[in-house]
């Protein structure tokens, strides 16, 4: 089997830090965010960092980037971000995180359609032993499921895997990096959120200084940096390799979820050996017979 090169390690460790990064979401939301309101969680994570960003790099799209711009910021911010913090208000935050866990298939899928490109039986395969894997960790007999919480998620994870294929098909324009474009996505998915935020919730009545901490977690770290990260990956990673680091955000919600009191049974750890062994066999090439034999499926 063919292992990962030096460059294309730190390209993937860096992209890593982006999901990863997002596995703090429900664990933040449920601790330390006022409840019932995911669409101001979703403007406070948004706007101010899209409008941080562009006041860094001072660069406004252009031409056809505009509507392009609006089309992803709709998808990977302003539909996305309520959906997501509705799901890890109404779910436990594992169960919510599973959920994202699909989102490698779902993005397989649309690869052939959007991208013309044929996931290998290898990718396929290990896609569908991470979402086991991740099932694993954190669905059991106690699992809560809230009909709502269930369909959000799922729609969560429909619209980032509709947003990450585009963002692939798209690129980035000359001369743009990737904080750029996460600044653009996530102004025009702040600024298409704010008149929904004012006039269905409007602001809480009261955040103290955990929920202010929050947001400033969300934003910054969880926002900005995550997504300039994730852009950056995606631009250099074949749309295969880059999907299934998304089990990354369950796995750590786990793990965040162990550290606030949980613990992990048996089923569990090898649940997370197994999704971690699919995230990393996504980067790997098949071995030979496999990979011929995949490749004669996908000519």
């Amino acid at each position: 089997m063919q292992t990962l090169t030096t460059r294309h390690g730190a390209t993937v460790a860096l992209t890593a830090i982006a999901p990863a990064a997002w596995g703090t979401t429900y664990a933040v939301t449920t601790e330390l965010l006022p409840p019932g309101h995911p669409l101001f969680a979703g403007l406070m994570r948004a706007l101010p960092a899209g409008l941080l960003a562009l006041a860094i790099t001072r660069v406004l799209p252009r031409g056809d980037w505009w509507w392009k711009a609006a089309v992803l910021g709709t998808l990977n911010i302003a539909a996305f971000f309520p959906l997501l913090f509705l799901a890890a208000e109404r779910l436990p935050g594992g169960v919510a995180a599973t959920l994202g866990a699909a989102q490698p298939l779902l993005v397989a899928g649309l690869a052939m359609a959007v991208l013309h490109d044929r996931p290998t039986s290898w990718r396929w395969a290990w896609g569908v032993l991470g979402v086991v894997g991740v099932g694993l960790v954190v669905l059991g007999p106690g699992a809560g499921l809230d009909a709502v919480g269930v369909l959000a998620g799922l729609a969560g994870t429909a619209t980032m895997a509709t947003g990450l294929v585009l963002t692939k098909r798209w690129g980035r324009p000359c001369g743009v990096g990737p904080l750029t474009l996460a600044g653009w996505q996530l102004t025009a998915g702040g600024l298409l959120l704010l008149p929904f935020t004012l006039a269905v919730e409007g602001v809480p009545q009261r955040l103290d200084a955990g929920a202010v901490g929050g947001y400033l977690w969300l934003g910054s770290v969880g926002g900005l940096i995550a997504y300039a990260l994730w852009f950056r990956g995606i631009g250099r990673l074949p749309v295969g390799a880059s999907a299934p680091l998304v089990l990354l955000s369950p796995l750590v919600a786990a793990v965040v979820g162990i550290v606030l009191g949980e613990s992990l049974s048996l089923p569990q750890a090898l649940g997370f050996a197994l999704a971690l062994a699919a995230m990393l066999a996504a980067q790997l090439d098949p071995p030979s017979p496999f990979g011929r034999l995949a490749r004669s499926r996908a000519a």
